[in-house]
């Protein structure tokens, strides 16, 4: 069994996620949206879709940004 990065739980159907030369092991997706998700700096939530960015921040969405007075941004989203 594979032990979760987050949470410590051994589970038979752990999965790998690579992400900037890492690679973690979870139980759950909750987990590893926890560990690795941003938080946007405005209203703190996980940033689970493409939300928008401004340099190197990147807010969940555009309110968020334009609370934080962002006026440059940049969305990946095709």
């Amino acid at each position: 069994m594979a032990k979760c990065d987050q949470g410590g739980n051994d589970y038979d159907k752990a999965f790998l996620v690579s992400l900037g030369g890492q690679t973690y092991t979870f139980d759950s997706f909750e987990c590893a949206i926890q560990k690795l998700a941003p938080t946007c700096p405005h209203c703190r939530v996980r940033i689970m879709g493409h939300g928008v960015e401004q340099g190197d921040v990147i807010y969940c969405c555009a309110h968020c940004a334009g609370q934080e007075g962002a006026n440059a941004l940049t969305d990946r989203a095709p």
